[in-house]
């Protein structure tokens, strides 16, 4: 054996010598756990503080919510000049909202501007003509300013397009009490009581037209 061979030998047994040394304390890199943590709790990807990857946003009121919210406030205060403010505020960024119509229209029979409640009813139904609440609104604002034949008109739709719905009954029996004609004004308070019971004041509308036609 030559010198060159000699060295080539111990280094092989050397080497040999390492990695069954390291096999067999365990002592190798292992698949999987090359990375440490640094701390006793810290975890690779966040499981340990799942904020700092699956955080959600926050969720952001808008600014006609806000409006809508005090305008409800405002309601229930009954300070209809704020909650009108309000809901114009609203109607601004968002002029054709049907749900801020109604209330908007709401607040301008409560405030007596009977115009303006007609703009805001007749503007729902020029997006929607199947809305029955925003036609059985509209009858009562006619109604209010003498405008009884239109207001017929409406009411009439409003059942029409929901049968079941006792207070468009109450509503065109007031209009047509009102108007004069008495007999169809109690077929419509009945019916009214007939679908709602809870409705006393259709009740109390009975109770007095049919004593009047018995004396």
């Amino acid at each position: 054996m030559s010198f060159f061979q000699l060295i080539l030998f111990i280094l092989a047994g050397g080497i040999f010598y390492i990695f069954f040394k390291k096999l067999f304390t365990g002592d190798y890199p292992k698949r999987g756990v090359d990375y440490e943590a640094s701390l006793p709790k810290e975890q690779i990807g966040g499981v340990s503080s799942p904020d700092k990857i699956f955080s959600k946003p926050l969720v952001v009121q808008s600014r006609v919510e806000e409006l809508v919210g005090m305008a409800d406030v405002a309601i229930s205060k009954d300070n209809m000049d704020e909650a009108s403010k309000a809901l114009q505020s609203a109607l601004t960024i968002e002029p054709n909202n049907i749900e801020l119509l109604h209330r908007a229209g709401y607040v301008a029979i409560k405030n007596n501007n009977i115009d303006l409640a007609k703009e805001h009813y007749n503007k729902i139904l020029s997006q929607d003509e199947f809305d029955d609440l925003a036609h059985a609104s509209l009858a009562n604002v006619l109604h209010a300013n003498k405008e009884s034949d239109e207001a017929i008109i409406h009411h009439k739709k409003s059942i029409q397009l929901d049968s079941s719905y006792a207070k468009h009954y109450f509503n065109y029996a007031n209009t047509l009490y009102d108007m004069g004609n008495i007999d169809e004004a109690l077929e419509n308070y009945k019916k009214t009581f007939e679908l709602d019971n809870e409705i006393k004041e259709a009740k109390e509308m009975i109770d007095k037209l049919t004593q009047a036609s018995q004396l």
